[in-house]
């Protein structure tokens, strides 16, 4: 007895942790810094915290009301109806929902490449198949509707990303809605906003919602998280945003009880917990305006709550500063082999992420150069 032929599946590559990496080296976990995973600098809200440790003698419980209570506060939120939000255990969980909502045996999906590994690997459990459409290092990974459209073929589902990962690019809603627009009836465009806080652009619900002069539609989609902005990722709260006629979709292809009791009472907690999101948005983008400025590398304009650096060669830089203590994310998984994405810590973490990097560039005989686009250019000698 053998599992299915997975031959076509492709492992998700997780950045990696202080204790493993310092098991590994056989050093003390606390003399690194982790920037790998787009972590909140800050930690978790401490509302949620607190609704945590007030919710652990409840747990015996299912999450029936908690699950209902969150539900309608994100719906809130948003202003729709409560029907339209998909609960979900992380964005990841979200997409296996709309996947299993959307797609039929031999159904494809197109997706962003460099992107998000999950979004094939979803398509592909529920036996889909992936299509990519590239969007190019050369012209900062920028994303409009004609890179998307001259890739597409008639494809289940369209993911977008905004901001984007790894890159930190975003979409305009004028562009999403030109796509939703001049795919078939039957296609449902799925906008990625994990780090949409960290973003001075519009969300898409305004697609769906039929807001700030859209029309409302009932092919567009949305992702959203709690593990960003909000700091939560150890706890897989996520939700999908989707059309109204799309609500009654939920109940058939949901988990029972698709969010944990701690998750939702933390979730409750952390929504309206808008000064640890102001704090988070404040400290990321100084964080990226440092980073930018004083890598000695070129580092890509970006709206999320990371940078992506080229470097020339990912993996012996990313290893490098490993030893010295900071733990960045090699993108050479993303198909960037010559990148690495740093996330956005506090203060004195970015500055010893720029410190060490930078020593590490001078070391592999890096040059700065200035871009044209006002930041910097790597050339690498002997590297």
């Amino acid at each position: 007895m053998h599992p299915r032929d997975l031959s076509d599946h492709v492992a998700y590559q997780a950045g990696r942790g202080i204790q493993e990496v310092a098991r590994e080296l056989g050093r003390d976990p606390s003399t690194f810094v982790k920037l790998a995973s787009n972590e909140n600098a800050h930690g978790p809200s401490p509302a949620a915290v607190a609704a945590i440790e007030d919710a652990a003698g409840s747990v015996s419980s299912y999450p029936k009301a908690a699950h209902a209570d969150l539900t309608a506060a994100i719906a809130d939120r948003w202003a729709i109806a409560d029907d339209q939000i998909w609960l979900a255990n992380g964005g990841d969980g979200a997409i296996d929902y709309l996947s299993r909502a959307t797609l039929e045996p031999g159904d494809d999906v197109l997706v962003p490449a460099p992107g998000f590994a999950y979004y094939g690997m979803s398509a592909r459990f529920h036996h889909g198949d992936v299509t990519e459409y590239a969007l190019a290092r050369e012209d900062n990974f920028s994303q409009d509707a004609e890179t998307v459209l001259e890739a597409y073929d008639g494809e289940r589902i369209v993911y977008l990303t905004s901001p984007h990962n790894p890159s930190g690019s975003t979409i305009d809603l004028e562009a999403v809605a030109e796509i939703a627009d001049r795919t078939d009836e039957e296609t449902l465009v799925v906008l990625d906003e994990a780090y949409g806080e960290f973003a001075d652009v519009d969300s898409a619900v305004a697609l769906i919602s039929g807001r700030d002069g859209f029309d409302a539609r009932d092919d567009v989609a949305v992702l959203r998280t709690f593990s960003k902005a909000y700091g939560l990722a150890g706890l897989r709260l996520g939700y999908a945003i989707v059309p109204n006629a799309w609500a009654d979709a939920y109940a058939r292809v949901n988990t029972p009880f698709a969010a944990s009791e701690l998750a939702c009472r933390a979730g409750l907690a952390a929504i309206n917990d808008d000064e640890h999101v102001e704090r988070t948005v404040a400290t990321v983008a100084e964080a990226r305006a440092t980073m930018r400025e004083e890598i000695d590398a070129h580092v890509w304009p970006s709206d999320g709550n990371f940078v992506l650096v080229d470097v020339g060669e990912a993996t012996t830089v990313a290893e490098a500063m490993q030893e010295r203590g900071v733990i960045v994310r090699d993108c050479t998984s993303f198909g960037l082999p010559g990148c690495i994405r740093i996330t956005c810590g506090t203060p004195s973490e970015t500055d010893r992420a720029v410190e060490t990097l930078n020593e590490v560039l001078e070391d592999r005989g890096h040059q700065r150069e200035l871009g044209p686009d006002g930041g910097t250019q790597t050339e690498v000698n002997g590297a």
